[in-house]
């Protein structure tokens, strides 16, 4: 009996939380690497050529949401990340369908530019700076909405102390993008899109008496939350494929080739419905 019980202590424990008997636990010491992107992005960077880029501008897509991590960090961290414009302007450039302008550091890229013509005084007019480019597009938004346990559950089951567990918990992030008419200031297109977040937790251990006064106690497990950043990133790459979706619809903008409209890849966007709001918790 003590035998059996050993070994399914080991399994349990092993099995939920990566050995930490022989000390095996993720390494702290790993390279840096370019940040994971979702399957959004190969979506990203698969589309059609446009029949012309789109010169844009973002000059704030910010946290809206006024919301801020659990206790005990709740007033200092915020939920979502506050890098929401370098993510846009990320999936625009990749896109291939923008040419996004500096915006966020406008003040600094024209203090430089006076700091050349201060340099460059008294020299050939030749060497004097081009003016800035201007977009015709400007695109607006942002976090609008971050909600904390939108679905939560669990299961569990124990025999003469011996058992294991697990639950899960949903967040639900969303995010909204306009572009904006330079020109005329009219709001030519504008989407809302909406990404989970999961977490999940599973335990296991055993709490039993081997022996007379001999109480055999061990637990393991793991969690796994999916990070926020990256859920951000992928719901801002998918409302930069819905924006380009809804603007060749709507004829603002072209595919370099017409017959690409049937583009795998584009075709679920163009063809994309809002789901209900019961079927989109589930």
């Amino acid at each position: 009996m003590q035998k059996v019980v050993f070994v399914l202590v080991i399994l349990l424990i092993s099995g939920c939380a990566g050995n930490p008997i022989t000390g095996k636990f993720p390494s702290s010491e790993e390279a840096p690497t370019l940040m994971p992107r979702s399957v959004t992005y190969q979506d990203l960077s698969s589309l059609p050529e446009p029949a012309g880029k789109i010169i844009t501008s973002v000059y704030a897509f910010q946290d809206q949401t006024g919301q801020y991590r659990p206790a005990p960090s709740s007033n200092f961290s915020t939920a979502v990340t506050q890098g929401a414009t370098a993510m846009l302007n990320t999936a625009l450039k990749d896109s291939g369908w923008f040419i996004p302008l500096e915006r966020e550091g406008l003040q600094n890229l024209l203090t430089e530019r006076k700091i050349i013509r201060a340099a460059s005084k008294g020299q050939d007019s030749s060497q004097s700076l081009p003016p800035l480019a201007s977009a015709s597009v400007l695109l607006e938004g942002g976090i609008i909405a971050y909600e904390s346990n939108v679905r939560t559950g669990g299961a569990g089951a124990r025999y003469f102390g011996i058992g294991s567990s697990g639950k899960y918990r949903q967040d639900q992030v969303t995010v909204n993008l306009r572009a904006v008419d330079i020109y005329t200031g009219q709001i030519l297109h504008s989407v809302n899109v909406t990404k989970t977040i999961l977490s999940h937790e599973i335990q296991a251990g055993v709490y039993q008496f081997i022996e007379y006064k001999r109480l055999l106690e061990a637990e393991g497990g793991y969690t796994n939350n999916e990070p926020v950043q990256l859920c951000v990133m992928s719901a801002i790459e998918s409302a930069v494929l819905h924006l380009i979706a809804q603007g060749i619809q709507a004829n603002s903008w072209q595919l370099k080739n017409p017959q690409e409209l049937n583009n795998p890849v584009l075709s679920p966007y163009l063809n994309a419905t809002p789901p209900s709001s019961l079927s989109a918790i589930e």
